[in-house]
């Protein structure tokens, strides 16, 4: 792990202290778990095969710890944490947003699973999310495979947390959305409207050939590098936390990425 990527994770971690009579075995070195669980994300290999050997601990540990810091909102933290050091660089253009789902199966089930329209009804789920006009991700949820996107498209737009790094209030919505035809509907025109933003979105029973591909291609950019690590191509968790923690972990691992370039330049 990058150790400038672990000074900015290693404050956001609950401290747990260890109890002064009845101490138990000492505690995993927490940078250490998160290689562990780093390495699952990577790989996809279930928690019990992660090899001890590497000093990652067992994978139950990893997996405990991964379940107790998303529950404390370690990665949400993280996520806003390099997303306004991007703003601060001046790296996310609000001029646009975009968004877009992805199914992924879901072998084991679990909520927010569903028969999937496009995988012969098989259990699944769908990844919904948006990103800056660069392709930078701002949010992302988790549904059923049955679930419509325009169903999430509100949900996505308040799931984008305010983005500090600039002088000023803190940056919550980009000036424009661009969406495919899965997104029309007039009533959600409007409601985008309400908050300010300006919608572009493709109409049912058009030909193809709007244009809006031009700007709306990074998202799909943005799904090949989420689903990159091997973890998110098939949802193998059961618990719906779990997988969401792996997400917004992936996010996050982008946004340091392009922040880690941006600084080589």
């Amino acid at each position: 792990m990058d150790d400038r990527l672990w000074e900015r994770i290693e404050p956001l971690l609950p401290v747990i202290p260890r109890k002064p009579h009845h101490p138990g075995r000492k505690r995993l070195d927490d940078r250490k778990v998160l290689c562990g669980i780093l390495f699952v994300l990577y790989t996809g290999i279930p928690w019990e095969f992660l090899p001890q050997e590497l000093g990652y601990g067992s994978g139950m540990t990893c997996w405990r710890r991964l379940r107790d810091w998303h529950a404390a909102g370690v990665w949400q933290r993280l996520h806003e944490t390099l997303l306004a050091e991007l703003n601060a660089a001046e790296a996310l253009d609000w001029s646009r947003a975009v968004i877009d789902g992805s199914h992924v199966r879901a072998l084991k089930g679990g909520p927010k699973t569903g028969p999937s329209p496009v995988d012969r009804a098989r259990t699944g789920s769908k990844h919904h999310l948006i990103t800056e006009a660069h392709g930078i991700p701002l949010a992302v949820t988790l549904t059923g495979a049955n679930r419509n996107d325009v169903t999430q498209l509100m949900a996505l737009i308040e799931a984008i947390p305010p983005v500090r790094g600039r002088r000023g209030r803190p940056r919550r919505r980009p000036d424009t959305l661009y969406a495919d035809r899965g997104y029309d509907h007039d009533k959600y025109r409007k409601l985008v409207r309400d908050k300010g933003i300006t919608p572009f979105i493709a109409r049912r029973g058009v030909e193809h050939g709007s244009g809006l591909g031009v700007h709306r291609w990074v998202v799909e950019q943005s799904f090949a590098l989420l689903h990159w690590f091997r973890r998110l191509r098939i949802r193998w968790e059961i618990r719906d936390d779990i997988h969401e923690a792996f997400l917004s972990l992936a996010c996050s691992i982008i946004c340091w990425r392009r922040l880690a370039k941006l600084s080589l330049c």
